[in-house]
């Protein structure tokens, strides 16, 4: 019996302690975390709204407005000119570049010559006879035509009797095809269109051209095109005649070019317009990187930011007494980096750089206000 009452009782006070364990675990709550105020310093601007231009940033490689590839239409040995045929060579206006070998095609020139001038002189008699007042000025041809040099004009029939006598004599037909072949014997020499440099040489002295073998390439320095692909929607907004500021790769050179032609057609695929600007600097060169900055526009009572400071896209986060407020803007332009905006008033204080974990209602302190509260902390100290 004693051991049953033991039993029993043993029974109660485990029921009654695991009760009690289960009543305490209930009814016990966690202390509350104390929040600790946490003051964020951030750097702020006061917006002055104003006239901001629309800038379009583009870029390419130069390349000299006046180009020439030189070819030959000859056939012969390259004759040495007493400048070398090299690259980087320097030509000015007028001067031979290259001579060709054309002592053969030159002997038959002369025959050529030749030939027309017997032509002229057997119909001296006859123009005597039938015409003459016109022997005069054929004789005058022939004294002073100098077979060294160009083959001048013929004489002007004086009636329609003449014309056709010296055309059935084939003598036309023999003037224009010595014209012809002087024309072809000028290219057995090539001499620079512009004052400039030689950019390619592809031949040597001793080499044999031949017809229709590129030579090298001549450009002019000084003047240089560079073209740029800027997007569609602006195509309204350039104007030929605008100038445009032109940076090197580094940034550390600034040049001034001019808009000088824009391309009626939009590319369908990239959906950009090619817009040509000319400078000119004796300091660029050819193929040289350039960065054009293009002014398309202006807006009126706006502002550039960071496009990091847009929230949502529309929202601007403003500080009103201490606290972070986000305030609704319009978005004008976006460039890479910076977003045009208006709707946002004069005097207006605004963040100046993003705050990590940012939200509407955070208690923050400029930095001149953490700089004031630090030295009264100072002042205070001093004074003790």
């Amino acid at each position: 019996m004693r051991k049953i009452i033991i039993a029993i009782l043993a029974l109660f006070i485990i029921g009654g302690a695991f009760f009690g364990a289960k009543t305490l675990i209930d009814n016990k709550k966690a202390p509350k975390p104390k929040i600790k105020k946490e003051v964020k310093i951030i750097s702020t601007d006061t917006v002055v709204n104003a006239t901001v231009p629309i800038i379009i940033p583009a870029n390419g490689n130069l390349q000299a407005k006046r180009r020439v590839e030189l070819f030959s239409e000859v056939t012969g040995v390259f004759k040495p000119t007493g400048t070398l045929f090299k690259r980087g060579q320097e030509y000015r206006a007028g001067q031979t570049m290259i001579i060709i070998e054309n002592s053969e095609f030159y002997a038959q020139v002369q025959s050529a010559r030749s030939n027309l001038n017997n032509q002229i002189t057997a119909i001296m008699p006859d123009l005597r006879l039938d015409y003459p007042n016109s022997y005069a000025q054929w004789q005058s041809y022939l004294n002073n035509w100098d077979r060294n040099a160009s083959t001048p004009q013929l004489p002007e029939p004086k009636d329609d009797k003449e014309k056709y006598f010296i055309t059935g004599r084939n003598i036309y037909t023999t003037y224009y095809n010595i014209k012809n072949l002087e024309s072809r014997l000028g290219k057995f020499r090539i001499k620079a269109p512009f004052t400039g440099v030689l950019t390619e040489a592809l031949v040597t002295e001793g080499t044999l051209v031949r017809n229709g073998q590129q030579l090298g390439e001549f450009i002019q320095t000084g003047i240089y095109e560079l073209e740029v692909a800027i997007s569609g929607e602006f195509a309204d907004l350039l104007k030929v005649g605008k100038e445009v500021e032109l940076q090197n790769i580094t940034g550390t050179k600034t040049y001034i070019g001019k808009v000088t032609r824009i391309n009626g057609k939009i590319d369908q695929q990239t959906q950009t317009i090619t817009t040509v600007i000319e400078v000119s600097d004796k300091n660029l060169k050819d193929g040289m990187y350039l960065t054009a900055n293009l002014q398309a526009q202006q807006i009126e009572n706006a502002i550039e930011l960071d496009r990091s400071l847009l929230q949502d896209g529309d929202q601007l986060f403003v500080v009103h007494d201490t606290l972070l407020e986000l305030v609704s803007v319009q978005p004008v332009h976006f460039s890479d980096k910076t977003v045009v905006v208006k709707g946002v008033d004069d005097g207006t204080v605004i963040i100046s750089k993003m705050i990590p974990g940012a939200y509407e209602g955070m208690i923050v302190k400029t930095e001149q206000q953490a700089a004031a509260d630090k030295q009264k902390a100072v002042s205070k100290s001093e004074s003790k």
